[in-house]
């Protein structure tokens, strides 16, 4: 599990394919909650925390950029 921290030093091409991935992860342990047991169920809890910081880092940067074009267009 990536720290807020260490998420916000990747570039959004990282936070995108991480995204991806960690989406993944939380489809095969939904799965395997349904399929199966699972052996720890709070793995579910940490992936949605992981994708929530994921797209919020992923926002805050949109919007930083929206902002700085917003700025920059009004003379």
């Amino acid at each position: 599990m990536s720290k807020s921290a260490e998420l916000r030093e990747q570039t959004d091409e990282q936070l995108d394919l991480l995204l991806k991935e960690t989406q993944q992860n939380l489809f095969r342990l939904r799965l395997q909650s349904e399929t199966e047991r699972l052996e720890a169920p709070s793995e579910i809890i940490k992936a949605k925390r992981e994708i929530a910081r994921i797209k919020t880092i992923l926002r805050l940067r949109e919007i930083e950029r929206e902002q700085t074009v917003a700025t920059a267009s009004t003379p």
